[in-house]
């Protein structure tokens, strides 16, 4: 990641936020916002690779930025880091197109270790998020296969990108070009009515891929 919006009010953790991005990503260029107005203007201005999001804002839930950087800047990554791990607010998140969700209560090198598997293409989740995730879909149970609009190979490209492998490895190991996976990906998107790969993760494990 070259370049990282953080909006955190407390001045405290945005120091700390800070440090862990420069971490992950020492050669990232990092911007801070207190606020979510504070995050528009460095939005409009400059275009970002990286957003880390808190959720309780002076000016609103964060998720509202995370909703205007998915229709205005699609290309940035928004991660959620906070200390709110409701159900409800995870679920928010990633529907609202947020790439991770990340709990301040986790050890700094764990953060970093997370944040650095967003280039490759892995959801950013911290443990007990996932944990949440995969009791929520093992209570549900999985979705009948005869019920899932996906053709034989999208469902292999599904279990490929759930598991963290990139366009160019799926393309490896089922032996096509990297544009036909990609064109694969885009229709998973749209039947599955979903925008990043953390939902693609949760919507494998419903299909136990």
């Amino acid at each position: 990641m070259k370049s990282c919006l953080i909006i955190e009010d407390k001045a405290d953790c945005q120091r700390w936020l800070h440090q862990i991005v420069s971490e992950a990503f020492p050669n990232c260029e990092i911007a801070l916002a207190g606020d979510q107005a504070s995050a528009r203007i460095h939005i409009a201005e400059t275009s970002f690779e990286l957003a880390i999001i808190d959720l309780a804002l002076p000016d609103g839930c964060g998720l509202e930025t995370v909703r205007a950087l998915k229709r205005i800047a699609p290309e940035t990554k928004s991660v959620i880091m906070t200390a709110i791990g409701e159900d409800a607010k995870i679920v928010a998140a990633l529907s609202a197109g947020a790439q991770g969700y990340l709990l301040k209560d986790y050890p700094a090198e764990q953060l970093i270790r997370q944040l650095r598997e967003l280039s490759h293409g892995v959801p950013a989740l911290s443990p007990a998020i996932a944990r949440r995730i995969m009791e929520h879909f093992q209570h549900t149970g999985p979705i009948q296969s005869e019920d899932t609009p996906l053709t034989k190979r999208e469902r292999e490209t599904l279990t490929l990108i759930s598991r963290g492998y990139r366009n160019n490895e799926v393309a490896e190991q089922l032996g096509i070009a990297p544009t036909t996976v990609a064109s694969h990906i885009k229709a998973i998107y749209r039947k599955l009515g979903i925008s990043t790969r953390a939902e693609a993760s949760w919507y494998a494990t419903r299909l136990g891929l």
